[in-house]
């Protein structure tokens, strides 16, 4: 398993999961001064990156891009896959899209997650699943001409009700013409869902392509008391050789974060 911190460019997420703020350049210095192996980079828009030139910018430090997420679309844009708006869910995919072709520079697959929202106000869950499914296929399609996975991200219940648990996105992933998309599980939210954690890993076995580092309160892990050790040993029997992404708060501070979820990843991948 490899190393990934995260870095948010978007100034409307302030406040967020996020390791590392605004600057890549600083952010990129910190992470491989600590030893990781790539950072997740979340931008406000596909522009950033060029505007950056995140490619570079790695490449100097001897990082890779473990993904890139899409959230910006929601949070600065008011944009989702399953709106009842049908201009603002095409706006959607039209944003994702952009990201995934700036994503393919960078080698590095898409995330979505906040981008996937909700049903509810007029909307039937059926409906709302509907139009997920359309897009994500699309879109995951989309990304296997750049060489490129999509990631979907179940959330937790406060954050969607569309899927909250791993075995049931899975199943619906399953269900879909494409099969380019991979799970996103952010041990934060299985926490809030899951009954077993380990036990739901192992159950999306190859479905498994990115795993947010975090512990139970969200911050590094060791820092709450999610029990790594079971969920360790289920990402090795699926034989998971992904990301663990420590999407996390920055608590005490950015670099207190990223070191202790580094020592926390030597710690858990070396025994």
């Amino acid at each position: 398993m490899k190393s990934a911190v995260t870095i948010s460019l978007v100034p409307e997420a302030r406040g967020g999961p996020f390791v590392f703020w605004d600057d890549l350049v600083a952010g990129c210095a910190h992470a491989a001064e600590l030893g990781y192996d790539a950072v997740e980079i979340f931008p406000s828009s596909a522009e950033t990156l060029a505007v950056v030139n995140a490619a570079r910018l790695l490449g100097s430090h001897g990082l890779q891009c473990a993904a890139v997420g899409s959230g910006a679309g929601w949070v600065k844009h008011q944009l989702r896959l399953t709106d009842p708006d049908a201009g603002i869910r095409r706006r959607a995919v039209g944003f994702v899209r952009e990201i995934i072709d700036a994503a393919g520079d960078l080698n590095a697959p898409v995330i979505i997650g906040s981008m996937q929202g909700r049903w509810g106000d007029g909307v039937t869950r059926e409906q709302a699943l509907d139009w997920l499914g359309e897009a994500l296929s699309g879109l995951a399609e989309h990304a296997e001409t750049r060489g490129l996975a999509l990631l979907y991200e179940p959330l937790n219940r406060y954050e969607t009700n569309l899927f909250n648990r791993q075995g049931e996105a899975a199943a619906f992933l399953r269900s879909l013409r494409s099969q380019n998309i991979k799970l996103l599980c952010d041990l934060f939210h299985m926490n809030l869902e899951e009954a077993n954690l380990a036990a739901a890993l192992r159950a999306a076995g190859p479905l498994v392509g990115h795993v947010h580092f975090a512990d139970s309160n969200r911050q590094a892990i060791g820092w709450g008391h999610t029990d790594m050790g079971p969920i360790l040993a289920a990402l090795r029997e699926i034989q998971y050789a992904g990301y663990l992404s420590a999407e996390v708060l920055p608590l005490p501070d950015s670099l207190a974060a990223a070191r202790q979820s580094m020592e926390s990843f030597h710690r858990w991948t070396t025994t």
